[in-house]
């Protein structure tokens, strides 16, 4: 048997999607971006039920209710986890299991962006669901066990979004609420509104993309909508650029910024090179020492 090594033009070749989140504060109409995106190959996962921005658009919509039916879909959409155990979830008796109700998954294939509204409601629903699992209650006392609730969520949101993650062909969007708060030394942070701290705190290594969609002034001074792309930003905002292709503030089009993503990479060169390299200039000639 061979080591199954992909040489790298099987790996240029192969069908890549982008892996991202989308945080801004509640209203700044992160659901509206859904416009911007081919609604033919998109398949919109409304978990708020909040789908009002974006009526009379014609996508096709799964609207998931529990815990389960989350863990369900996306073992549909992102297919079996070899690595698991048969009892374990995304694995491949689930993913057997969850077809067998659902039907052929192939229906999936049309799709090309999964829109996910939202990781916040996502996580209130994973903790409902830990709240009632027996690693929630204390084994002594048969008391509810709050640290053990929070450490099943970290668990079990880390696991979802990670399966997820690995649809390789497919584009995979989180969107989630941002919350902008007060340290102890009264400066301003942002967090992203999630049930616990792991998921947010792991969540940016997962994704390939941070995105914080927010209110920036025009040169104008006045208030655009735009995204927030890159680390180092003025505004604090949580943001992450793995492919290097955006700039610090891009138009508010997820269509466009996807496009822009996928662009072919500048040469390694120029994108690794930094501060820019200027030649080194000649040393003075020297006199001659004549004792």
């Amino acid at each position: 048997m061979a080591l199954p090594i992909i040489s790298a033009d099987e790996r240029l070749a192969q069908r890549k999607g982008i892996k991202g989140c989308i945080f801004g504060r509640s209203g700044i109409g992160k659901t509206s971006l859904l416009w911007t995106l081919n609604a033919s190959t998109t398949l919109f996962l409304d978990l708020e039920a909040g789908d009002l921005a974006v009526e009379g658009l014609e996508i096709d919509t799964l609207r998931p209710r529990t815990w389960k039916e989350c863990r369900d879909f996306a073992v549909f959409i992102g297919g079996p986890n070899p690595a698991l155990r048969e009892d374990q979830p995304y694995s491949q008796a689930h993913f057997d299991e969850v077809c067998g109700r659902y039907g052929d998954p192939t229906v999936i294939g049309k799709y090309e962006t999964v829109f996910i509204d939202s990781i916040t409601v996502a996580g209130r629903l994973c903790f409902q669901w830990c709240r009632g699992q027996p690693e929630a209650f204390s084994e002594k006392t048969g008391k509810p066990d709050i640290r053990g609730a929070y450490g099943l969520h970290g668990r079990e949101m880390i696991g979802w979004l990670t399966h997820l993650q690995h649809t390789r062909g497919k584009h995979v969007w989180f969107v989630g609420i941002l919350d902008e708060r007060l340290d102890d030394f009264n400066r301003k942070v942002f967090q992203p509104q999630i049930d616990g701290s792991k998921t947010g705190l792991e969540l940016p290594g997962i994704v390939d993309q941070v995105i914080t969609m927010a209110d920036i002034p025009d040169p104008d001074g006045q208030p655009q909508r735009a995204f927030v792309c890159q680390t180092l930003n003025p505004w604090g905002f949580p943001a992450k650029d793995r492919s290097g292709r955006l700039d610090m503030v891009e138009a508010p089009h997820l269509g466009r910024l996807m496009e822009k993503i996928q662009r072919p990479a500048a040469p390694v060169s120029e994108r690794l090179t930094w501060p820019p390299v200027t030649p080194a200039e000649p040393a003075p000639a020297q006199e001659p020492d004549h004792g």
